[in-house]
């Protein structure tokens, strides 16, 4: 298995939520005790932060030799969830520690009952950079040959280049006959209308990754092209002790999709269009 998708991504993260059915108790004495909990394990993790809709606490990003990107963790504390990031562990093993710690420590700190838990889910996520129109390049890179293909070409028959507004896959699946352990695919684009102005015609292959629009020359910069994979398993739990275990198995089934699945699927198909300029005019 692998422990690090560096290689695959300008950045990657691993997530995990436990999502609740009730609200949590936002005491002050309660959210505090547990940051400080988790910072006496993790003492890079000093921020805390108050956004509108959650209180989080935060590490600052940091970048080495050895680590590449820039790392961080964070945990935030919503009305019905609890969640915590890694973003670029330089193993996965490292992602996992601070999961688990939060796991076994909020439901303590926050009063979770097992009634309450209505999922738990690991994420995988996965940024690529690109310019132009994310969504031709999406197009081209899963669709293309596809009855889709056929679909968009008769749309704009006048067009020798029909031009993609949007293309952000989602795909669920069901792992267990039960339903209870669900994947969730998910690809998401950012350059929206405005790259497609700039040069998002489908299917010309022209252009580079880095260049400028084709069109009147515009140049929007890079921004990420996201890929998540989500699994999620649905209660009931019957202990809260059992959910680090839990996460265990969530995790194990993520480490086999990401390799059977995202990276030659998904990663793969998507460098090689923003490698070939697949987003020109």
């Amino acid at each position: 298995m692998l422990t690090d998708y560096s290689p695959f991504a300008a950045d990657y993260y691993i997530n995990q939520r436990i999502n609740l059915k009730m609200d949590i108790p936002m005491r002050r004495d309660t959210v505090l005790s547990l940051f400080d909990r988790i910072r006496r394990d993790q003492p890079s993790m000093d921020r805390f932060r108050r956004y509108s809709d959650e209180l989080a606490l935060e590490s600052r990003p940091s970048t080495s030799a050895l680590s590449g990107p820039q790392a961080q963790q964070w945990v935030a504390v919503r009305r019905t969830s609890v969640r915590s990031g890694s973003v670029n562990p330089q193993t996965t093993e490292v992602g996992y520690k601070l999961h688990r710690l939060v796991l076994e420590s909020a439901p303590f700190f926050l009063d979770i009952s097992p009634l309450d838990v209505d999922h738990l889910e690991a994420l995988y996520g996965f940024d690529l950079l690109a310019s132009g129109n994310h969504d031709a390049i999406i197009f081209n890179a899963l669709f293309a040959g596809s009855p889709m293909a056929e679909v968009a070409a008769q749309i704009a028959p006048a067009s020798r280049h029909p031009i993609v507004l949007e293309c952000q896959p989602l795909l669920g699946m069901a792992l267990t006959d039960e339903c209870d352990v669900q994947a969730h695919f998910e690809v998401k684009t950012r350059s929206g209308l405005r790259g497609a102005r700039a040069g998002g015609g489908y299917g010309s292959g022209s252009g580079s990754a880095g260049g400028s629009a084709s069109a009147g020359g515009a140049d929007f910069g890079e921004q990420p092209i996201s890929v998540y994979l989500v699994v999620r398993r649905y209660g009931s739990f019957n202990d809260m002790h059992a959910l680090s275990g839990v996460f265990d198995q969530l995790t194990q089934h993520a480490e086999r999709l990401v390799e059977s699945v995202v990276i030659p699927k998904l990663l793969a198909p998507i460098r090689e269009a923003i490698a070939s300029g697949g987003w020109g005019r």
